[in-house]
This record gives structure tokens, sequence and C-alpha cells, in this order.
């Protein structure tokens, strides 16, 4: 459950963090200026609505950070470690010694082809991984 004041300490955070007025905030996010005042004052607790427009145009905001004060706000990009893309090659992850055999492994694994020609070759357009402190990261195709 959320604590009204904890989350209100929080919402105060991020607009310092953004230097904006609750006025400019509520603006932002397309919301009445007295739902701010009222979140800030701890008298009304968030809709789901407000949380997803904050989350939306706020990228350094975590969810579980902003509704319960766990994880950390800005959001720590050094963690991240992904290339680019998610089927970019990243040079941090191969092996630093492979044997001979080994490398003749991996080369055919990569040219595995399907042995039947029926098979639908879609395209992956995005991949989700759901962490399990409820946050989650997509990747779409670019």
């Amino acid at each position: 459950m959320i604590n009204n004041s904890d989350f209100a300490k929080r919402l105060k955070k991020v607009l310092d963090y953004y230097q904006l007025s609750a006025s400019a905030f509520a603006e932002k996010i397309q919301v009445q200026r007295s739902s701010i005042s009222h979140l800030l004052s701890g008298r009304n607790k968030p809709s789901l609505d407000f949380v997803l427009k904050v989350l939306e145009h706020f990228k350094d905001v975590e969810l579980y950070w902003l509704l319960n004060g766990k994880g950390s706000f800005p959001k720590d990009t050094k963690k991240e470690t992904f290339p680019s893309t998610l089927f970019s090659e990243n040079p941090n992850t191969k092996p630093a010694n492979i044997d001979s055999e080994k490398k003749n492994q991996i080369k055919k694994e990569q040219k595995f082809e399907f042995p039947n020609s029926n098979v639908n070759h879609n395209k992956i357009d995005k991949i989700v991984i759901f962490y399990k402190n409820g946050t989650f990261k997509q990747y779409n195709e670019m």
C-alpha cells in the first residue's frame, strides 16, 4: 500500500530534479494543478493514470521507486551493459581464450538453418525482459 506522505516526498524529489514547479509539472503530464497539490499535501493517493503519465514523460523515474521507495532515482543507467540493440554483437561478451574446437562448435550453432523450408521466418518486433523487482526493459527492433 502506498504511503501518501512518502509518495509526496518522492514526487517532490522528481519536481526538484527536473527543476519544475507543481504547475509546470502538471502541465507537462497533462493533469490538473489541483491534482499535484493534493498529492504533494498527502491528501490523495496517485491514480494509475497519474503514475503512468509520470513514467511516460520522465524516463529517469522508476515505477517501484515512485510507488514505494525501492530502487533508485534517477535511474542508474550504468547498470545497463546491453549493446544499443539486443542483437548487436557486444565485444565484452566474447570469451578471452577459446580453443579451435569450441570456435568451430560456435560457428556451427550460429549458422543453424531450419531443415523444414515451411517454417515461418517472422522477424522479432520487440523483446520485453521482466525483472523480479517488478521493473521491465523493452527492446524494439531498430
